[in-house]
């Protein structure tokens, strides 16, 4: 498999989102059949994988999936690009302090705002913040890190992601709190999960950015607007998570498709309503011609889409099914002409997209909320 970049992290152009194995997808299989997964996947090519702290915690406990990864890839761990990541809670949040001023009056108008958006207090600058708010952020990432890396049973990180900002902590301090972790060697890079532009540039300012794992496929193309150009510019790798829209691309979804089971997240997924289901069949049908003409499936053709798009596109589709895991990987034989591409693009440009989830998301405006609900 060709290699790519995000930033200074080399890793293989497809990867392997190993959510499926613990949650988001009803009942999980065997932990052996998914060790197997795992690394019959690396056995193809395969050499960026990434998990979350988080997951598993629906159907088993926090670090599940960390553990399973762990153990499928301890053998392979010089061998391999591991990625995590960490979400801050509000228990353990200390309140912004630095200078007075600047602090009073971001946290009011982040408050007058309410908690869908607190950017107020989110962009504030990293030169308003006094060193002791600081050290109690990065006290918070090192702490969530050490119980990342015993789950994956290594000494360090090669990719720490903060899973999703939260609006009332200021970016450029999670930026300078990833910094200090880089400089004392438990981590080689760290990146941003469903964030735009803005909050991109801020924290790139404190800390280089090696990597944003957003929301992007056909389906779902918010990134390309401004996230994707300034990713491309500054040498960030842009990390495709659901790029096969949760299946749907796939042409394997239907409206008889049952997402009942208790964890399943597709039943939170616009596009997977019964409605848009059926209003998304044209581009479902668009991408079977292509799959038809270039003898590959459906979700070949979107992961092909996407590589060919854009050098700095790592698509990571999950699955907890091994011939399915296959497949996606072997999307990297699939090769689109130029005229190909060009002809695919503007068909998909002509075409009405239902259903939107969108990348600007944060702790308290999540996608993952409607677990709660």
């Amino acid at each position: 498999m060709k290699p790519r970049q995000l930033g200074n992290l080399t890793v293989s152009e497809i990867g392997m989102g190993c959510m499926g194995f613990s949650h988001g997808y009803g009942p999980v299989p065997e932990r052996d059949y998914s060790i197997a997964a795992i690394r019959q996947a690396f056995e193809y090519g395969c050499t960026f994988f990434d998990t979350a702290e988080v997951y598993g915690t629906e159907q088993f406990y926090p670090g599940h999936n960390e553990q399973l990864v762990g153990a499928a890839l301890e053998p392979l761990r010089k061998q391999v690009v591991l990625a995590s990541k960490l979400h801050f809670t509000d228990s353990n949040i200390p309140p912004v302090s630095g200078d007075l001023d600047t602090v009073t009056a971001a946290t009011a108008a982040a408050t007058a705002e309410g908690k869908d958006s607190g950017n107020s207090v989110l962009l504030m600058p990293l030169a308003a913040l006094d060193q002791a708010y600081l050290d109690s952020i990065y006290d918070i990432l090192k702490r969530h890190l050490i119980k990342s890396l015993e789950n994956l049973r290594t000494d360090y990180l090669d990719l720490y992601y903060l899973h999703r900002l939260h609006d009332f902590i200021p970016v450029q301090a999670v930026a300078w709190g990833m910094g200090r972790l880089k400089q004392e060697g438990f981590i080689l890079g760290w990146g941003l999960s469903q964030v735009t532009r803005e909050v991109i540039a801020a924290a790139h300012e404190v800390t280089p950015v090696n990597a944003v794992q957003n929301l992007y496929s056909m389906l779902e193309r918010d990134c390309e607007s401004e996230v994707e150009p300034f990713c491309l510019e500054h040498n960030i790798g842009l990390v495709s998570f659901s790029p096969i829209a949760s299946g749907l691309l796939s042409g394997k979804v239907t409206v008889n498709t049952d997402f009942s089971a208790a964890d399943d997240v597709r039943k939170f997924v616009p596009q997977l309503s019964a409605e848009n289901i059926k209003g998304n069949q044209p581009i479902l049908e668009l991408i079977q011609r292509y799959a038809d003409l270039k003898q590959a499936t459906p979700a070949q053709i979107s992961l092909a889409w996407m590589l060919h798009k854009y050098p700095n596109v790592v698509p990571i589709p999950g699955s907890k099914n091994q011939e399915r895991i296959q497949e996606n990987l072997q999307a990297d034989r699939v090769c689109l002409t130029r005229s190909e591409f060009n002809e695919l693009e503007t068909a998909l440009n002509a075409c009405t997209v239902y259903g939107h989830r969108g990348i600007n998301e944060s702790q308290q405006r999540s996608f993952g909320n409607n677990w709660k609900k």
